[in-house]
């Protein structure tokens, strides 16, 4: 539950501008979680999240820059652990098949990783996909895949 929380939060901070936890917990709330803001606020500081200035003159919770490298790659294998069903590449397009809902926290994590053979990703509710540039870097990245999967 609390990996599934936590990439939510992410999902939420990365599509919209959330300034207070109380628009945290009602973006999560409209996704069907329920939590408490004790709990919002360890999650948090957990996610290394930070308030940063929009160009609005207000501030949004963001992933601090300093720790993004360090955490992508644990939040993304908690991730993939707790979500991906299944995955399969087809010539340059990995395909990945997550529980309902978590297919863009998925995707969002890997766009966070700014690997340099990802194109682009695209989610849906249960489904996202990751155009790479070649055919061989698609199957490297499901060989990687099946390594986090494996660590369950």
């Amino acid at each position: 539950m609390k990996a599934r929380r936590q990439a939510e939060i992410l999902a939420i901070i990365q599509e919209h501008d959330i300034e207070t936890q109380d628009q945290l917990l009602e973006k999560l709330r409209e996704r069907g979680m329920k939590s408490t803001q004790a709990t919002i606020s360890r999650d948090i500081k957990e996610l290394h999240l930070v308030k940063e200035l929009t160009g609005h003159s207000t501030y949004k919770y963001a992933v601090s820059e300093r720790k993004t490298s360090l955490n992508v790659a644990g939040r993304l294998n908690n991730i993939f652990r707790e979500s991906v069903t299944s995955f399969d590449c087809a010539q340059n397009i990995v395909v990945l098949k997550t529980m309902p809902g978590l297919a863009s926290a998925a995707c969002s994590a890997i766009d966070g990783m700014h690997l340099p053979n990802i194109v682009g990703t695209l989610a849906g509710d249960d489904t996202g996909i990751m155009i790479m540039r070649t055919n061989e870097d698609a199957e490297d990245l499901c060989l990687e895949i099946m390594k986090m999967l494996e660590r369950k």
